[in-house]
């Protein structure tokens, strides 16, 4: 019987796959990552459109693991671009020299696990099968794009493009006719930057949105000093933290227990401070539906001021959510833009887009759009889109979208039953997306790891979750979803964008910081509701 190739497989080479490889090497294992891109970054090696850049804060969107790492790396502004995000995870992999382990332009196909060799066997798009003891899957959230498939999309004449693909060198759009359907976060990034270029600029909008300014600004040096001498407190706060932020907690409980001029002048004060903790200005506007009203009221009145339109600013106003059901989109410039002559907003929620044309596209009341460039800002396949887009198949070969065709879940997101050994970095069930998912990453790969050194220390070969726990998991995810507005409204939180998919919120919502307790009193406790041989 042959051996295994290596002790483990890591899938991507994004911010977990670098991160999952470092700590896998420190206990002495084999491992091979198999990364689709030919570099390193995962989101944001893929992410280059014009605009990209993290909606978290620099000196919170980063690894705490070293803080040699933090004291040597020098960020330049509050939001990162995408540019230095990606010599940001560049630099992570030469300085710990990752990049040997890599082998990058190589998509996993398919991951079967063989149940009498206690191992999986993975299969490559260059052909090649390797075996491993443990695979890990490291392919992220937001990886699967997601292209609404219209009519007539085949006879365009002009470019089409997903800001997923963007391509490396860039794209002059510079007297272009440009066409932006979606104005979820990347469409909210893009469409100011697009917008200086072309010649005339759509925006096709089926859903407004909520967004805060995200008073962005380049970080000088008693900046950085200050940063680099509070790391240690802001790692503090991150592990305290429901959302892993390292940022203190609002003192206000309540929006309600507050006369209105001392709640608008907090609200004046989030609202200049910017960025996306202005959602947490009260600790129950995720909870409390007036409280939601009245700090929703107060951004739809700023975003009134930015428009000079009154049919534009109405049609940005429409939104039919409350604040933070969706993701809260930070942004530069966005609303402004809405006042450069170029720019025309288009409703495609009162006329849909009907079919793409050789010209350009056709909403429903008969309009036609003539376009050099259509821009798919759609977003993607949240959550369980990579994984599904691999064949992974467990014991007796169950296919895991099988498994999860009525729903996604993992037991505390880390093991879906029936797939021994195979670990997910922030996977279903775990809070993910809905977090500084950086932070989470970490967490996920320090737990897992140490479940790993276990394992090992104990002369353990397999790991699987009991369904009984991973079914009691799941109900509690969907349990506590159901208290929050999250759960209450379509998005692509809730799978609501992909045809088929089923609807639901798949990530857990009760804090990062109660979340790593119980992984880790779950770990103290011999790892209940794992089964282990």
């Amino acid at each position: 019987m042959t051996e295994p190739n290596c002790d483990v497989v890591i899938i991507g080479a994004g911010a977990a796959g670098l991160y999952a490889l470092h700590r896998v090497r420190g206990l002495g294992l084999s491992a091979k990552v198999f990364e689709k891109g030919d570099g390193v970054g995962g989101t944001w090696y893929w992410n280059r459109y014009p605009g990209a850049r993290c909606d978290v804060e620099s000196w919170d969107y980063c690894y705490t693991f070293s803080e040699e790492l933090e004291q040597e790396w020098e960020w330049t502004e509050r939001f990162p671009t995408q540019p230095e995000l990606e010599r940001y995870f560049n630099h992570v992999a030469d300085r710990f020299d990752l990049r040997r382990d890599i082998e990058f332009d190589t998509r996993v196909e398919q991951a079967r696990f063989d149940d009498d060799r206690n191992c999986w066997i993975v299969r490559t798009s260059k052909g090649a099968t390797v075996a491993a003891r443990f695979l890990i899957s490291a392919a992220g959230c937001l990886s699967e794009v997601s292209t609404p498939r219209f009519k007539g999309a085949n006879t365009f004449e002009g470019q089409q493009i997903h800001t997923a693909r963007w391509p490396k060198g860039g794209m002059d759009v510079t007297g272009m006719r440009v066409g932006v359907i979606g104005t979820g976060s990347t469409g909210v990034q893009a469409i100011p930057q697009l917008a200086k270029l072309a010649a005339q600029l759509f925006v096709f909008q089926r859903t407004p949105q909520f967004a805060i300014p995200a008073r962005n600004r380049p970080l000088d040096d008693d900046t950085l000093e200050k940063l680099k001498h509070n790391y240690r407190e802001r790692w503090a706060l991150k592990r305290e933290s429901p959302t892993g932020m390292g940022r203190r907690r609002p003192k206000v409980s309540s929006a309600l227990e507050l006369d209105e001029a001392t709640r608008t002048r907090l609200l004046e004060n989030s609202w200049a401070l910017g960025g996306p903790g202005f959602a947490r200005t009260f600790d129950d506007v995720m909870t409390d539906a007036e409280s939601n009203q009245l700090t929703a009221q107060f951004v739809r009145d700023k975003i009134k001021d930015k428009v000079e339109v009154p049919d534009v600013a109405e049609s940005l106003l429409e939104i039919d959510h409350p604040l933070g059901a969706r993701r809260l989109i930070v942004e530069i410039d966005y609303f402004e833009t809405y006042n450069r002559p170029n720019v025309t907003l288009v409703d495609v929620a009162a006329n849909p887009i009907e079919e793409i044309t050789p010209q350009g596209l056709r909403t429903a009341d008969g309009f036609s759009y003539d376009l050099d460039l259509i821009v798919y800002a759609t977003g993607f396949d949240g959550m369980t889109g990579a994984l599904l887009a691999m064949d992974i198949q467990g014991i007796g070969g169950l296919a895991l979208r099988d498994k999860w065709a009525n729903g996604a879940g993992a037991y505390l997101g880390l093991v879906a039953s029936g797939f021994p050994n195979l670990f997910m970095i922030t996977g279903p069930g775990s809070p993910a997306v809905y977090s500084n998912v950086i932070f989470s990453i970490e967490q996920h790969v320090d737990w897992i790891t140490d479940c790993l050194a276990h394992m090992l220390d104990h002369d353990l070969d397999r790991i699987d979750s009991d369904p009984e726990a991973e079914a009691e998991w799941t109900r509690q995810v969907h349990e506590i979803a159901a208290q929050s507005i999250v759960g209450k409204t379509d998005s692509w939180w809730t799978g609501a964008n992909i045809d088929g998919k089923p609807k639901g919120v798949t990530f857990y919502l009760g804090g990062t910081n109660t979340y790593a307790a119980i992984c880790d009193q779950i770990a103290a406790q011999g790892y209940e509701g794992f089964v282990m041989r």
